[in-house]
């Protein structure tokens, strides 16, 4: 048997927002490799067998994945959101540029997903609709002082930015300062997204001011996203609830008439 691996993304949450493409892929594998929770959400099958690890291995997980495939399995590593963004794609191509050179023989593939901040963005409106960019607040993989410098720079570059793996119990002050760098150069009226578990039973999205952003800091977890807007970042009051946010596409322009506005 010719084995293969394809790295899927399974989406934030619900099962609708798996692509059919990922799902194929599932439907046809003999493996399913990913960190714990989300090889949970794959349903038991005759022929299927489960590699679950935990979440700080990610390329010695790829390698196993990898070896699997080399031995003829049909191997599916599994990401929460988009397998691109901060998760396994990019796992697996680090374990294969230090593995074996036979390695380079599999077939790999990789299946996007939707991304924790497209579906946040979709649920409060469209915050992405002008520039933005993702920043991991994690330091496990880089100092935290690259992450600052980081923020800094797309702080002064007045781009809309969203917040990946805000705050854990190993680092629960992170958000916090990261919020606390926002307020130094934007206004304490910024508009932020505290988009938690979206697509799942549990989800909330509270739209916040960045100066109760900064008080809110340790409400998050890593189950939250967290979306600075830029300062032409805009929301849209309806009565009785809660407002649209969207970013204009211009920057040269001013919001077309119909805008309500800021309030």
């Amino acid at each position: 048997m010719s084995g293969s691996l394809i790295v899927v993304g399974l989406g934030p949450g619900t099962a609708q927002w798996i692509t059919p493409a990922a799902q194929a892929a599932l439907d046809a594998a003999t493996d399913i490799v990913g960190y714990g929770p989300y090889v949970d959400r794959v349903p038991e099958r005759v022929g299927l067998t489960k590699h679950a690890s935990d979440n700080r291995v990610e390329v010695e997980r790829a390698a196993h994945a990898l070896q699997l495939a080399a031995d003829g399995r049909r191997v599916v590593v599994v990401s929460g959101g988009d397998p691109g963004v901060f998760a396994m794609a990019a796992a697996v191509f680090e374990a294969l540029e230090a593995g074996p050179r036979e390695w380079l023989n599999i077939p790999i593939t990789v299946e996007p997903g939707i991304t924790a901040m497209l579906a946040a963005a979709a649920r409060a409106g469209a915050p992405l609709g002008g520039d933005f960019c993702a920043i991991s607040l994690s330091d496990n993989l880089k100092p935290w002082e690259i992450v600052t410098t980081r923020l800094r720079a797309v702080l002064a570059a007045d781009l809309v930015i969203c917040l990946y793996n805000p705050i854990s119990k190993a680092r629960p002050w992170q958000l916090g300062k990261a919020l606390e760098l926002a307020a130094e150069q934007r206004s304490s009226e910024t508009p932020v997204l505290f988009a938690r578990a979206v697509g799942r039973p549990d989800e909330s999205l509270r739209i916040l001011t960045l100066a109760e952003a900064v008080t809110a800091a340790s409400t998050a977890d890593m189950a939250t996203l967290v979306m600075i807007g830029a300062s032409s970042t805009r929301l849209i009051a309806r009565e009785g609830r809660p407002p649209y946010v969207y970013t204009p596409r211009s920057v040269a322009k001013m919001p077309c008439a119909t805008s309500q506005g800021r309030t």
